[in-house]
């Protein structure tokens, strides 16, 4: 094993440590006792360990480079995941990092990957499930992260997400304060559910408590035939529904035509809200109200939060933006 192909996550198992002790170790960052220090550096004579070129000390080995793991898969919409991109892009041009795009596919063995070649400085990762995979990798590696979205154990991440929870609730309300009794959320497409993503089960929750003997969540595909059927089928199971709220953002037009189609007229004796953003809303007829799901903002927020992990300041655990309902 000796030489080139030694990763420091290989000394750390020698070692007995976590890959961030070597890392502490090697760059002199932080104190490490004396003890842990020695059977670190034994490790790293026993296994020839050399560390990546640019890893020098901590503060001029930095390269310059973080990643961000976007959700390229089923029921993921492009436009808003290239708005993550561009925050996080932008905001990354501020503090001199450049980003590395990865895709969620790749998973743990993607994360282990990068943090072994030592080509980034810390990971953000998107589309973070409830019981996500990549959580175990992430701690073990030691590498600084933060997640946009919340698993349901958040012990020792960092995490940023618009309170979906909460927006859920908010589209529930205006529903039922427009009069409407039986209501629905057309949601997020059945892969997404399946994966159990932690913001699509939260906006269902959270819709579902503000009237659960009345209201109902359906995952939506988001192709024009498809929704056309589903919203058929919806209304034929309620005919007493009145409110739909849309947590898909490439439906949102497909579904306007169907309830056109079915004589509903938007906006009189029916109700639609929509999660998603503005502009998704804005170019239907009526234009619709809406929770904006900030995505540049988040990216940003990840992105600064990062930066200050990796110079050593503490940043809160938990960051959750309040859903901002807009009127049209």
């Amino acid at each position: 094993m000796a030489g080139r192909g030694v990763t420091i996550a290989d000394v750390a198992a020698r070692a007995g440590v976590a890959a961030s002790t070597v890392s502490y170790v090697l760059s002199g960052k932080r104190s490490i006792s004396p003890e842990t220090a020695d059977r670190v550096m034994a490790a790293v004579a026993d296994l020839g360990y050399h560390p990546h070129a640019g890893a020098r000390s901590l503060a001029s080995r930095r390269a310059g480079v973080v990643a961000m793991m976007l959700p390229l898969r089923d029921g993921m919409h492009l436009p808003v995941l290239m708005q993550f991109a561009s925050g996080a892009v932008t905001e990354a041009r501020r503090h001199d990092q450049d980003v590395l795009l990865m895709t969620a596919d790749e998973g743990p063995a993607g994360l282990a990957r990068v943090a072994a070649s030592a080509i980034v400085d810390g990971l953000i990762l998107m589309d973070v499930e409830v019981r996500d995979p990549r959580v175990e990798t992430l701690r073990r590696l030691g590498l600084p992260s933060v997640l946009i979205g919340f698993p349901a154990d958040a012990e020792g991440l960092t995490c940023v997400d618009l309170d979906f929870e909460a927006a859920g609730r908010v589209c529930a309300q205006y529903l039922i304060e427009r009069g409407c009794g039986d209501i629905a959320l057309l949601g997020a497409s059945e892969a997404v559910y399946a994966r159990r993503t932690g913001f699509a089960e939260r906006v269902r929750e959270g819709f579902l408590s503000r009237n659960a003997s009345r209201a109902e969540v359906w995952p939506c595909p988001d192709d024009a035939v498809s929704v056309q059927r589903t919203v058929k089928e919806l209304l034929t199971s309620k005919p007493e529904l009145t409110g739909l709220a849309v947590h898909n953002e490439p439906a949102v037009g497909h579904v306007m035509h169907a309830l056109a189609d079915a004589g509903k007229q938007v906006g009189e004796d029916f109700h639609v809200v929509v999660i998603g953003p503005d502009e998704v809303a804005e170019r239907t007829h009526p234009q619709l109200p809406s929770v904006l799901v900030p995505a540049e903002t988040l990216a940003e927020t990840a992105v600064r939060h990062l930066m200050r992990k990796l110079d050593g300041f503490d940043v809160p655990d938990s960051t959750l933006i309040e859903p901002q309902l807009t009127l049209r």
